[in-house]
Protein backbone atom coordinates (compact mmCIF):
# COMPACT_ATOMS: atom_id res chain seq x y z
CA UNK A 1 0.00 0.00 0.00
CA UNK A 2 1.15 3.53 -1.06
CA UNK A 3 1.85 6.33 1.64
CA UNK A 4 -0.83 8.24 0.19
CA UNK A 5 -3.65 5.53 0.52
CA UNK A 6 -2.39 4.85 3.78
CA UNK A 7 -2.61 7.74 4.42
CA UNK A 8 -6.23 8.47 2.87
CA UNK A 9 -7.69 5.39 4.55
CA UNK A 10 -6.35 6.64 8.49
CA UNK A 11 -8.47 9.83 7.75
CA UNK A 12 -11.29 8.05 6.92
CA UNK A 13 -11.09 5.21 9.25
CA UNK A 14 -9.16 7.38 12.47
CA UNK A 15 -7.81 5.12 15.51
CA UNK A 16 -10.69 4.58 18.11
CA UNK A 17 -9.49 6.03 20.80
CA UNK A 18 -12.45 5.60 23.57
CA UNK A 19 -13.81 2.61 24.86
CA UNK A 20 -17.11 1.11 26.07
CA UNK A 21 -18.23 -1.36 27.92
CA UNK A 22 -15.04 -1.12 30.05
CA UNK A 23 -12.80 -1.70 27.40
CA UNK A 24 -11.03 -5.11 26.39
CA UNK A 25 -11.95 -6.48 29.93
CA UNK A 26 -15.34 -5.59 29.42
CA UNK A 27 -15.60 -6.47 25.97
CA UNK A 28 -13.92 -9.88 26.85
CA UNK A 29 -16.44 -10.68 29.89
CA UNK A 30 -19.47 -10.02 27.64
CA UNK A 31 -18.03 -11.90 25.08
CA UNK A 32 -18.13 -15.06 27.52
CA UNK A 33 -20.72 -14.03 29.56
CA UNK A 34 -23.72 -13.23 27.02
CA UNK A 35 -23.26 -17.42 25.72
CA UNK A 36 -23.08 -18.54 29.15
CA UNK A 37 -26.23 -16.50 30.20
CA UNK A 38 -28.19 -17.92 27.20
CA UNK A 39 -27.85 -21.82 28.37
CA UNK A 40 -27.85 -20.42 31.99
CA UNK A 41 -31.52 -19.01 31.19
CA UNK A 42 -32.23 -22.63 30.13
CA UNK A 43 -31.09 -24.62 33.03
CA UNK A 44 -31.55 -21.73 35.33
CA UNK A 45 -35.36 -22.04 34.36
CA UNK A 46 -36.37 -25.60 33.09
CA UNK A 47 -38.84 -28.26 34.11
CA UNK A 48 -35.80 -30.27 33.35
CA UNK A 49 -33.88 -29.36 35.92
CA UNK A 50 -36.30 -28.46 38.18
CA UNK A 51 -37.66 -25.35 38.37
CA UNK A 52 -37.14 -21.96 37.43
CA UNK A 53 -34.99 -21.14 39.45
CA UNK A 54 -33.81 -24.84 40.30
CA UNK A 55 -33.01 -25.98 43.81
CA UNK A 56 -29.11 -25.01 43.92
CA UNK A 57 -26.78 -28.14 44.55
CA UNK A 58 -23.15 -27.01 43.77
CA UNK A 59 -22.12 -30.03 44.23
CA UNK A 60 -24.35 -31.38 40.62
CA UNK A 61 -22.72 -28.21 39.37
CA UNK A 62 -19.30 -28.54 39.99
CA UNK A 63 -19.80 -32.59 38.67
CA UNK A 64 -21.41 -31.13 35.48
CA UNK A 65 -19.63 -28.52 34.25
CA UNK A 66 -16.01 -31.08 34.88
CA UNK A 67 -17.96 -33.75 32.90
CA UNK A 68 -16.88 -34.50 29.20
CA UNK A 69 -20.44 -36.11 28.59
CA UNK A 70 -21.98 -33.05 29.98
CA UNK A 71 -19.70 -30.55 27.65
CA UNK A 72 -21.25 -33.18 24.54
CA UNK A 73 -24.58 -32.99 25.72
CA UNK A 74 -24.53 -29.28 24.16
CA UNK A 75 -24.32 -30.86 20.84
CA UNK A 76 -26.92 -31.80 19.18
CA UNK A 77 -26.54 -32.65 15.21
CA UNK A 78 -30.34 -32.78 14.23
CA UNK A 79 -30.69 -29.35 15.97
CA UNK A 80 -27.56 -28.09 14.17
CA UNK A 81 -28.62 -29.14 10.55
CA UNK A 82 -32.49 -27.57 11.47
CA UNK A 83 -30.95 -24.12 12.42
CA UNK A 84 -28.38 -23.97 9.54
CA UNK A 85 -31.31 -25.03 7.01
CA UNK A 86 -33.56 -22.48 8.94
CA UNK A 87 -31.12 -19.54 8.40
CA UNK A 88 -30.46 -20.52 4.85
CA UNK A 89 -34.18 -20.14 4.24
CA UNK A 90 -33.93 -16.88 5.41
CA UNK A 91 -31.56 -15.51 3.10
CA UNK A 92 -32.91 -17.29 0.63
CA UNK A 93 -36.43 -15.59 1.28
CA UNK A 94 -33.74 -12.75 1.14
CA UNK A 95 -32.94 -13.19 -2.44
CA UNK A 96 -36.15 -14.70 -3.87
CA UNK A 97 -38.69 -12.39 -2.52
CA UNK A 98 -39.72 -8.92 -3.86
CA UNK A 99 -39.14 -5.78 -2.86
CA UNK A 100 -37.97 -2.38 -2.49
CA UNK A 101 -34.57 -1.18 -2.43
CA UNK A 102 -33.55 2.28 -0.39
CA UNK A 103 -30.75 4.31 0.43
CA UNK A 104 -29.51 3.98 4.07
CA UNK A 105 -27.85 7.46 5.47
CA UNK A 106 -24.72 8.66 4.08
CA UNK A 107 -21.55 7.27 4.49
CA UNK A 108 -18.40 9.08 5.52
CA UNK A 109 -16.63 8.02 2.26
CA UNK A 110 -19.90 9.98 0.52
CA UNK A 111 -21.52 6.67 -0.81
CA UNK A 112 -24.67 5.36 0.77
CA UNK A 113 -25.88 1.86 0.94
CA UNK A 114 -28.75 0.33 -0.67
CA UNK A 115 -31.11 -2.22 1.36
CA UNK A 116 -33.95 -4.71 0.20
CA UNK A 117 -37.02 -4.36 2.07
CA UNK A 118 -38.69 -7.63 2.29
CA UNK A 119 -38.32 -8.35 6.03
CA UNK A 120 -42.19 -8.49 5.97
CA UNK A 121 -42.96 -10.47 3.40
CA UNK A 122 -40.09 -13.09 5.11
CA UNK A 123 -42.62 -13.32 7.90
CA UNK A 124 -45.47 -13.72 5.96
CA UNK A 125 -44.13 -16.54 4.24
CA UNK A 126 -42.82 -17.91 7.38
CA UNK A 127 -46.47 -17.67 8.72
CA UNK A 128 -47.90 -19.21 6.02
CA UNK A 129 -45.43 -22.15 6.13
CA UNK A 130 -45.82 -22.64 9.84
CA UNK A 131 -49.63 -22.34 9.51
CA UNK A 132 -49.45 -25.31 6.77
CA UNK A 133 -47.42 -27.15 8.78
CA UNK A 134 -49.84 -27.41 11.71
CA UNK A 135 -52.90 -27.13 9.69
CA UNK A 136 -51.09 -30.95 8.30
CA UNK A 137 -49.93 -32.33 11.42
CA UNK A 138 -51.13 -30.54 14.42
CA UNK A 139 -49.10 -29.17 17.12
CA UNK A 140 -47.26 -31.52 17.83
CA UNK A 141 -45.51 -31.39 14.41
CA UNK A 142 -43.26 -27.53 16.35
CA UNK A 143 -42.86 -29.53 19.59
CA UNK A 144 -39.31 -30.69 18.73
CA UNK A 145 -38.30 -26.59 19.43
CA UNK A 146 -38.74 -27.53 22.82
CA UNK A 147 -37.39 -30.68 23.17
CA UNK A 148 -34.29 -29.52 21.25
CA UNK A 149 -33.64 -26.24 22.95
CA UNK A 150 -30.02 -26.51 24.07
CA UNK A 151 -28.84 -28.14 20.66
CA UNK A 152 -30.53 -24.84 18.62
CA UNK A 153 -29.02 -22.08 21.54
CA UNK A 154 -25.52 -24.00 20.84
CA UNK A 155 -26.03 -23.80 17.02
CA UNK A 156 -27.17 -20.29 17.05
CA UNK A 157 -24.02 -19.38 19.44
CA UNK A 158 -21.81 -21.43 17.14
CA UNK A 159 -23.27 -19.21 13.69
CA UNK A 160 -22.98 -15.80 15.78
CA UNK A 161 -18.95 -17.02 16.78
CA UNK A 162 -18.11 -18.04 12.86
CA UNK A 163 -20.38 -14.86 11.56
CA UNK A 164 -18.18 -12.59 14.06
CA UNK A 165 -14.48 -13.94 13.44
CA UNK A 166 -15.38 -13.98 9.66
CA UNK A 167 -16.38 -10.10 9.72
CA UNK A 168 -13.16 -9.10 11.71
CA UNK A 169 -10.94 -10.76 9.19
CA UNK A 170 -12.87 -9.49 6.27
CA UNK A 171 -12.48 -5.94 8.22
CA UNK A 172 -8.83 -6.01 7.01
CA UNK A 173 -8.53 -5.76 3.57
CA UNK A 174 -7.78 -2.66 1.74
CA UNK A 175 -11.16 -0.04 1.11
CA UNK A 176 -13.11 -1.52 3.96
CA UNK A 177 -15.27 1.35 5.92
CA UNK A 178 -14.78 0.87 9.52
CA UNK A 179 -17.11 1.79 12.35
CA UNK A 180 -15.59 5.04 14.32
CA UNK A 181 -16.01 2.71 17.30
CA UNK A 182 -14.28 -0.46 16.86
CA UNK A 183 -10.80 0.54 15.23
CA UNK A 184 -9.05 0.51 18.79
CA UNK A 185 -6.32 -1.93 17.84
CA UNK A 186 -6.93 -4.34 20.36
CA UNK A 187 -8.19 -7.74 18.83
CA UNK A 188 -10.32 -8.27 21.72
CA UNK A 189 -12.39 -5.45 21.62
CA UNK A 190 -12.60 -5.05 17.87
CA UNK A 191 -13.79 -8.72 17.44
CA UNK A 192 -16.66 -8.08 20.05
CA UNK A 193 -17.79 -4.23 18.90
CA UNK A 194 -17.28 -4.80 15.67
CA UNK A 195 -14.50 -3.51 13.02
CA UNK A 196 -16.22 -2.84 10.15
CA UNK A 197 -19.10 -0.81 9.74
CA UNK A 198 -21.01 -2.87 6.90
CA UNK A 199 -19.95 -6.29 6.13
CA UNK A 200 -21.64 -7.26 2.87
CA UNK A 201 -21.68 -9.73 0.46
CA UNK A 202 -22.32 -7.90 -2.87
CA UNK A 203 -25.95 -6.27 -2.19
CA UNK A 204 -26.29 -8.80 0.71
CA UNK A 205 -25.70 -6.24 3.93
CA UNK A 206 -25.13 -9.22 6.84
CA UNK A 207 -25.60 -6.58 9.63
CA UNK A 208 -29.25 -5.31 8.42
CA UNK A 209 -30.04 -8.87 7.70
CA UNK A 210 -29.21 -10.27 10.94
CA UNK A 211 -31.01 -7.06 12.70
CA UNK A 212 -34.16 -8.71 11.33
CA UNK A 213 -34.99 -11.90 10.11
CA UNK A 214 -33.25 -15.25 11.23
CA UNK A 215 -32.98 -14.10 15.16
CA UNK A 216 -36.44 -11.84 14.97
CA UNK A 217 -38.66 -14.02 13.37
CA UNK A 218 -37.57 -17.35 14.67
CA UNK A 219 -38.58 -15.74 18.09
CA UNK A 220 -41.64 -15.60 16.73
CA UNK A 221 -41.66 -18.87 15.53
CA UNK A 222 -40.23 -20.11 19.24
CA UNK A 223 -43.23 -18.47 20.83
CA UNK A 224 -45.37 -20.46 18.48
CA UNK A 225 -43.82 -23.74 19.12
CA UNK A 226 -43.84 -22.99 22.77
CA UNK A 227 -47.68 -22.58 22.70
CA UNK A 228 -47.80 -25.63 20.66
CA UNK A 229 -46.03 -27.42 23.18
CA UNK A 230 -48.74 -26.42 26.01
CA UNK A 231 -51.65 -27.08 23.53
CA UNK A 232 -50.46 -30.39 23.45
CA UNK A 233 -49.65 -31.03 26.96
CA UNK A 234 -53.56 -29.45 27.70
CA UNK A 235 -55.35 -31.54 25.05
CA UNK A 236 -55.45 -28.73 22.61
CA UNK A 237 -56.01 -25.33 24.53
CA UNK A 238 -53.65 -22.62 25.56
CA UNK A 239 -54.12 -20.76 28.33
CA UNK A 240 -55.01 -16.84 28.54
CA UNK A 241 -51.27 -16.34 29.53
CA UNK A 242 -49.84 -17.61 26.80
CA UNK A 243 -52.42 -16.15 24.32
CA UNK A 244 -50.93 -12.75 25.85
CA UNK A 245 -47.57 -13.35 25.58
CA UNK A 246 -48.27 -15.33 22.34
CA UNK A 247 -49.86 -12.04 20.85
CA UNK A 248 -47.61 -9.36 22.88
CA UNK A 249 -44.26 -10.57 21.34
CA UNK A 250 -45.60 -11.58 17.76
CA UNK A 251 -46.98 -8.33 17.05
CA UNK A 252 -44.04 -6.77 18.18
CA UNK A 253 -41.62 -8.60 15.65
CA UNK A 254 -44.69 -8.07 13.25
CA UNK A 255 -44.34 -4.19 13.33
CA UNK A 256 -40.95 -4.49 13.75
CA UNK A 257 -40.75 -6.03 10.00
CA UNK A 258 -43.46 -3.82 8.64
CA UNK A 259 -41.79 -0.79 10.00
CA UNK A 260 -38.14 -1.77 8.51
CA UNK A 261 -37.09 1.22 6.86
CA UNK A 262 -36.95 2.83 10.05
CA UNK A 263 -34.15 0.40 11.28
CA UNK A 264 -31.57 2.31 8.91
CA UNK A 265 -31.60 5.54 10.83
CA UNK A 266 -30.87 3.72 13.72
CA UNK A 267 -27.34 3.55 15.95
CA UNK A 268 -27.25 -0.22 15.25
CA UNK A 269 -27.18 0.20 11.26
CA UNK A 270 -25.19 3.94 11.32
CA UNK A 271 -22.61 3.89 13.81
CA UNK A 272 -22.15 0.40 15.32
CA UNK A 273 -19.73 -2.18 13.08
CA UNK A 274 -21.03 -5.93 12.96
CA UNK A 275 -19.20 -8.00 15.61
CA UNK A 276 -20.35 -10.22 18.20
CA UNK A 277 -21.77 -7.93 20.09
CA UNK A 278 -24.56 -7.68 17.53
CA UNK A 279 -24.32 -11.44 16.05
CA UNK A 280 -24.84 -13.16 19.30
CA UNK A 281 -27.63 -10.38 20.21
CA UNK A 282 -29.50 -11.16 16.70
CA UNK A 283 -28.97 -14.79 16.43
CA UNK A 284 -28.80 -15.98 19.53
CA UNK A 285 -29.88 -13.56 22.57
CA UNK A 286 -32.95 -12.50 20.84
CA UNK A 287 -34.91 -15.58 20.10
CA UNK A 288 -33.81 -17.88 23.46
CA UNK A 289 -33.89 -15.51 25.95
CA UNK A 290 -36.96 -13.45 24.61
CA UNK A 291 -38.96 -16.08 24.51
CA UNK A 292 -38.36 -17.18 28.29
CA UNK A 293 -41.92 -15.75 29.22
CA UNK A 294 -43.65 -18.33 26.44
CA UNK A 295 -41.25 -21.59 27.47
CA UNK A 296 -41.99 -20.81 31.50
CA UNK A 297 -45.79 -21.06 30.40
CA UNK A 298 -45.50 -24.17 28.63
CA UNK A 299 -45.27 -26.15 32.37
CA UNK A 300 -46.29 -23.38 34.85
CA UNK A 301 -50.04 -23.08 32.72
CA UNK A 302 -51.41 -19.95 34.36
CA UNK A 303 -55.28 -19.00 34.11
CA UNK A 304 -55.67 -14.77 35.18
CA UNK A 305 -59.27 -14.41 34.36
CA UNK A 306 -60.76 -11.78 32.39
CA UNK A 307 -59.99 -8.62 34.63
CA UNK A 308 -56.30 -9.04 34.74
CA UNK A 309 -56.20 -10.47 31.42
CA UNK A 310 -58.11 -7.02 30.44
CA UNK A 311 -55.35 -4.91 32.85
CA UNK A 312 -52.02 -6.53 30.80
CA UNK A 313 -53.58 -6.34 27.47
CA UNK A 314 -54.19 -2.47 28.24
CA UNK A 315 -50.82 -1.73 29.54
CA UNK A 316 -49.31 -3.05 26.85
CA UNK A 317 -51.53 -1.36 24.36
CA UNK A 318 -50.38 1.98 26.45
CA UNK A 319 -46.50 1.48 25.78
CA UNK A 320 -47.30 0.11 21.84
CA UNK A 321 -49.43 3.67 21.56
CA UNK A 322 -46.19 5.72 23.12
CA UNK A 323 -43.66 3.89 20.95
CA UNK A 324 -45.17 4.22 17.90
CA UNK A 325 -46.68 7.62 18.32
CA UNK A 326 -43.18 8.36 19.03
CA UNK A 327 -41.42 6.67 16.63
CA UNK A 328 -44.42 8.04 14.03
CA UNK A 329 -43.68 11.31 14.95
CA UNK A 330 -39.64 11.04 14.71
CA UNK A 331 -39.60 9.39 11.51
CA UNK A 332 -42.14 11.93 9.91
CA UNK A 333 -39.75 15.09 11.04
CA UNK A 334 -36.74 12.92 9.63
CA UNK A 335 -38.40 12.77 6.19
CA UNK A 336 -38.99 16.19 5.87
CA UNK A 337 -42.46 16.06 7.00
CA UNK A 338 -44.33 17.68 10.20
CA UNK A 339 -47.97 16.78 9.99
CA UNK A 340 -48.72 18.03 13.79
CA UNK A 341 -47.05 21.09 13.07
CA UNK A 342 -44.49 20.13 16.30
CA UNK A 343 -41.94 22.79 17.23
CA UNK A 344 -38.34 22.47 16.87
CA UNK A 345 -34.87 23.96 17.57
CA UNK A 346 -32.65 24.87 14.89
CA UNK A 347 -29.13 23.89 15.14
CA UNK A 348 -26.33 25.59 13.81
CA UNK A 349 -25.30 22.20 11.76
CA UNK A 350 -28.50 23.26 10.17
CA UNK A 351 -30.27 20.17 11.55
CA UNK A 352 -33.85 20.34 13.52
CA UNK A 353 -34.55 19.01 17.09
CA UNK A 354 -37.74 18.34 17.87
CA UNK A 355 -39.05 19.77 21.19
CA UNK A 356 -42.55 19.14 21.60
CA UNK A 357 -44.89 16.53 20.74
CA UNK A 358 -43.69 13.29 22.66
CA UNK A 359 -40.15 14.28 21.94
CA UNK A 360 -41.09 17.53 24.31
CA UNK A 361 -41.67 14.94 27.15
CA UNK A 362 -38.19 13.21 27.10
CA UNK A 363 -35.17 12.87 24.60
CA UNK A 364 -35.97 9.16 24.23
CA UNK A 365 -40.50 8.89 24.94
CA UNK A 366 -40.25 5.63 22.91
CA UNK A 367 -37.87 3.84 24.87
CA UNK A 368 -40.58 4.34 27.84
CA UNK A 369 -43.13 2.75 25.53
CA UNK A 370 -40.31 -0.48 24.92
CA UNK A 371 -40.19 -0.43 28.88
CA UNK A 372 -44.36 -0.92 29.47
CA UNK A 373 -44.51 -3.16 26.88
CA UNK A 374 -41.53 -5.19 28.45
CA UNK A 375 -43.32 -5.40 31.59
CA UNK A 376 -46.35 -6.48 30.05
CA UNK A 377 -44.95 -9.45 28.43
CA UNK A 378 -43.22 -10.84 32.05
CA UNK A 379 -47.05 -9.60 33.70
CA UNK A 380 -48.49 -12.86 32.39
CA UNK A 381 -46.02 -15.49 33.96
CA UNK A 382 -47.44 -14.10 37.79
CA UNK A 383 -45.35 -13.41 40.73
CA UNK A 384 -43.73 -16.87 41.69
CA UNK A 385 -40.57 -16.53 40.25
CA UNK A 386 -38.44 -13.09 39.60
CA UNK A 387 -36.29 -14.78 36.65
CA UNK A 388 -39.20 -13.90 33.81
CA UNK A 389 -39.06 -10.39 35.07
CA UNK A 390 -35.51 -10.22 33.90
CA UNK A 391 -36.21 -9.10 30.53
CA UNK A 392 -37.78 -5.73 32.19
CA UNK A 393 -34.45 -5.60 33.91
CA UNK A 394 -32.04 -5.99 31.05
CA UNK A 395 -34.11 -4.14 28.68
CA UNK A 396 -33.94 -1.19 31.05
CA UNK A 397 -30.24 -1.59 31.73
CA UNK A 398 -30.04 -1.68 27.72
CA UNK A 399 -32.02 1.06 27.07
CA UNK A 400 -30.56 3.50 29.69
CA UNK A 401 -27.00 2.96 28.28
CA UNK A 402 -28.28 3.44 24.84
CA UNK A 403 -29.50 6.71 26.00
CA UNK A 404 -26.76 7.32 27.32
CA UNK A 405 -24.70 6.20 24.61
CA UNK A 406 -26.95 8.43 21.90
CA UNK A 407 -26.06 11.77 24.55
CA UNK A 408 -22.38 11.30 24.25
CA UNK A 409 -22.44 11.04 20.16
CA UNK A 410 -25.19 14.26 20.33
CA UNK A 411 -23.30 16.04 22.55
CA UNK A 412 -20.00 15.63 20.10
CA UNK A 413 -22.27 16.46 17.26
CA UNK A 414 -24.50 19.48 18.59
CA UNK A 415 -22.04 21.22 21.05
CA UNK A 416 -23.70 24.27 22.81
CA UNK A 417 -26.78 23.53 20.85
CA UNK A 418 -27.07 20.11 22.36
CA UNK A 419 -27.14 21.81 26.15
CA UNK A 420 -29.42 24.56 24.97
CA UNK A 421 -31.60 21.50 23.92
CA UNK A 422 -31.51 19.32 26.99
CA UNK A 423 -32.61 22.71 28.97
CA UNK A 424 -35.40 22.73 26.47
CA UNK A 425 -36.18 18.71 27.01
CA UNK A 426 -34.37 17.73 30.82
CA UNK A 427 -36.04 14.01 30.83
CA UNK A 428 -33.79 11.31 29.26
CA UNK A 429 -36.67 8.40 29.04
CA UNK A 430 -39.49 8.92 31.85
CA UNK A 431 -40.83 12.37 32.37
CA UNK A 432 -40.42 13.54 36.01
CA UNK A 433 -38.43 9.83 36.64
CA UNK A 434 -35.62 10.07 34.59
Amino acid sequence: MSSSSSKASSELNPRTTQYEFLGPPGALAITIGVPVMTYAFYFGCSEQTGGCPPPIDTAVIIESLTSLSWWKSLWDTQATLLYLAWYAFTVIAWYILPGDWIEGTPLRNGGKKKYKINAFSTMLLTLGITSGILYRYGPQALTFIYDKWIGLVTAAILMSVVQAVGCYLASFRDGALLALGGNSGNPIYDFYIGRELNPSIGSFDLKSFNELRPGLILWMVIDIAMACEQAVRRGGSITDSMWLVLGFQCWYVFDALYNEPAIFTTMDITSDGFGFMLSVGDLAWVPFVYSLQARYLVWNQIELGPFYTALIFAVNLVGYYIFRAANGEKNDFRNGRNPKNLRYMQTERGTKLLISGWWGRSRHPNYMGDLLMAFAWSLPTGFNTPVTYFYVIYFAVLLIHRERRDDEACEKKYGKDWHKYKQLVPWRIIPYVY
